[in-house]
Order: structure tokens, then C-alpha cells, then sequence
């Protein structure tokens, strides 16, 4: 399996820049995964695709405003006192919480982040030191402030839009889902900003019950496959939490034999990584690295919500594993055809 049977052309002005004024006013590709048929739909209707007794798994992770820019601190010069000496422009970009206010960052440029480097933002509300490098290219950075970290980051922090993104956010909330509630990742569950909170009371509603789980998505979501073997790339790590109740709501849904339906690849990635061999959802948490390609048997999923993704993408993979490679192509062929707004901010699909 080449990565290079994940590719599909894309005109850049098929782009999403900016989030739709309605959220559900996004279009919705609606694709059979047994037949391949395809229906072109607004995504507010996707209430005529659930049934009573289905389930729906939502990833309830938060964008932390993990973009922080600051300035290098120089050492004293015998010449010129500190604050005199202007210091370079450094960008940190929070991956990973580790204990003692230690976190995983992405620094750049890298070449002006050796071990002991001080950045200062804020005018020094805040400061980190690079106290380790790691061997992919990230720095582990200890911070020092006084007050509450959250609320340093809330003012100093932006949002770590993705790169094909090219301007700011005039609303940070519209990089974060409705029901969003715990902090910790680097980039949006995208398949659930086209939510708004009347449409989840509508489904509700209308029986179907709602499984809130957690991964806390990192900058991996945006890195390429290089390796042209499928099979040898590398996935990144990530968080994930299933609660008692999350995995109760799952596993009685599967009993009644109704549908379990995943908002978004990320709540795919967390229950497949939290189900045993028999397709149990088991409660708990840690750290996930699940590459689903095609191939994969899903254990839990049985129809999937999610937005457009990049070419040779992993998350183009997943979907493939769960509709077929030349379905999954020929729906994105038709997408772009049809000029659909792609990727973070654009439309959905429903894979059922």
C-alpha cells in the first residue's frame, strides 16, 4: 500500500479560510459504504440519517491557545546591560502537559532553542527555559510565572490554527466545538464545529444518546506521511479518556444492536483504541498511537462524521479503511467537483 494512493488534486481555492456564520449551514456529502451511492445535503439534515437507539461518540477535548510568541533572553553583556540587547523572536507551540509545568513544544526557529535558552512573553509574565531536546526535534520547556497558568496562556496565548490557514481567527470560539470542555489539545475535533447546541438538543430528541470521550488532538493530525510504504510510517501519540459512562452508553447501544456513529476521526481513534478483542469499550485512559489504514477491522465504529481531509493523509487512510479506497477517491472527486469547501473549516461527510 503506497502513500501515494491517498492522493487526490485540489484546487487551493477550495480551501476553507473562514467558518461558515452557521455552523450546520455546511453542506454534507452523504456516502453508502456498502453501495457507494452518494446524496448531496445541507448538514443540519443529518437528523434524517440517525435512528432512535443509535449513539453518537463526540471528542469533548479544548483548543488551548497553545501559539505562544516571545523573545529570547540574553545573557548580560559587559557592554550593554540585558534589557538593551534586543532578543530574537522565538514561537513555542504547546504539545504536550507534562508534570512541574514541564510541556512538549514545538519551537521554531530550532536552530536558536539550544538547552538552556530563556524565552520571555508577555514582557516576562511568563518564561520558559528548554531544558531538554528530544530526539524528533521538539523541546521540553519549564515555565515560571506567578498566578494561574490557564489564565497567562488565555491572554498571552493564539489559537494554533492549522497551516493551511492563513490568517487569524476574529473569534476564537469558532475554533472550538460547542460542547468543549477539557483543555489540552493543539488543534480542533473538526467534524463537531458544524454542531450548534439546538441541532445535539434536536438529536437528542429523537432518542439517540450522546457518549462524550476525550483525545486531546496533536500537531501530528497536520504531518505528511514521508514514508512511501504506508506500513512504515510512524504515528504520534495522544491522550485519550473514556469514561464509565461514556463506555456504558456505547457498549448497551452495540447490545440493542444499534448503530454506534463517531463525530469526527479523533472519537473513532479513542474508542477503537479503548476497546478489548471481544469489541467491549473499556474505561480508562492513556496515551494512543492507533494507525487505522485499510484493512483495519473496526471493533466498535459503525458509521463515521467527519470533515475533508489532506491528501496521503493518515486520516484520508481512516476513512478508506472504513469505505473502500476507490469509493473514498471517486467521493472526494466528486467533492471537488461539486466545490466543496475542504478541510478544518469546510464541509462534512457522513460514511454510513
Amino acid at each position: 500500500m503506497k502513500t501515494q494512493d491517498f492522493y487526490y488534486e485540489l484546487p487551493e481555492e477550495l480551501i476553507a479560510q473562514d467558518p461558515l456564520e452557521d455552523r450546520s449551514g455546511s453542506r454534507l456529502l452523504v456516502l453508502d459504504k456498502v453501495t457507494g451511492a452518494i446524496e448531496h445535503r445541507i448538514f443540519n439534515q443529518i437528523t434524517q440519517y440517525l435512528k432512535k437507539g443509535d449513539c453518537l461518540v463526540v471528542n469533548n477535548t479544548k483548543v488551548i491557545p497553545a501559539r505562544l510568541i516571545g523573545e529570547k533572553i540574553r545573557e548580560k553583556s559587559s557592554t550593554m546591560p540585558s534589557e538593551e540587547v534586543p532578543g530574537a523572536k522565538i514561537e513555542l507551540l504547546l504539545l504536550k502537559r507534562k508534570d512541574n509545568d514541564i510541556w512538549e513544544t514545538l519551537v521554531k526557529p530550532g536552530k536558536k532553542a539550544r538547552t538552556g535558552t530563556k524565552i520571555s512573553f508577555g514582557n516576562g509574565i511568563l518564561v520558559g527555559e528548554i531544558i531538554e531536546m528530544q530526539e524528533d526535534g521538539n523541546r521540553l520547556v519549564q515555565f515560571k510565572y506567578q498566578g494561574i497558568f490557564e489564565e497567562i496562556l488565555d491572554q498571552l496565548g493564539q489559537m494554533p490554527l492549522p497551516p493551511y490557514i492563513t490568517h487569524e481567527l476574529a473569534d476564537k470560539s469558532r475554533y472550538q466545538t460547542v460542547y468543549a470542555k477539557l483543555d489540552g489539545s493543539a488543534a480542533a475535533p473538526t467534524a463537531g464545529l458544524h454542531f450548534t447546541k439546538e441541532l445535539l438538543t434536536e438529536i437528542e430528541g429523537l432518542g439517540i444518546r450522546i457518549a462524550n470521550v476525550t483525545l486531546h488532538v496533536g500537531l501530528g493530525t497536520f504531518r505528511p506521511v514521508k514514508v512511501e510504504n504506508v506500513l512504515e510510517h510512524h504515528m504520534h501519540t495522544e491522550f485519550y479518556q473514556v469514561t464509565q459512562e461514556a463506555a456504558d452508553i456505547i457498549n448497551e447501544t452495540k447490545r440493542k444492536g444499534c448503530r454506534v456513529i463517531c463525530v469526527g476521526t479523533t472519537s473513532c481513534r479513542t474508542i477503537e483504541s479503548a476497546a478489548d478483542e471481544h469489541g467491549i469499550v473499556q474505561p480508562g485512559s492513556g496515551d494512543t498511537s492507533i494507525f487505522i489504514y485499510p484493512g483495519y477491522q473496526f471493533k466498535v465504529l459503525d458509521a463515521l462524521i467527519t470533515n475533508f481531509h489532506l491528501p496521503e493523509s493518515t486520516l484520508m487512510m481512516l476513512v478508506s479503511a472504513l469505505a473502500g479506497r476507490e469509493q473514498i477517491m471517486s467521493a472526494y472527486e466528486e467533492a471537488v467537483k461539486e466545490r466543496y469547501r475542504f478541510f478544518s473549516f469546510g464541509d462534512a461527510m457522513f460514511l454510513h
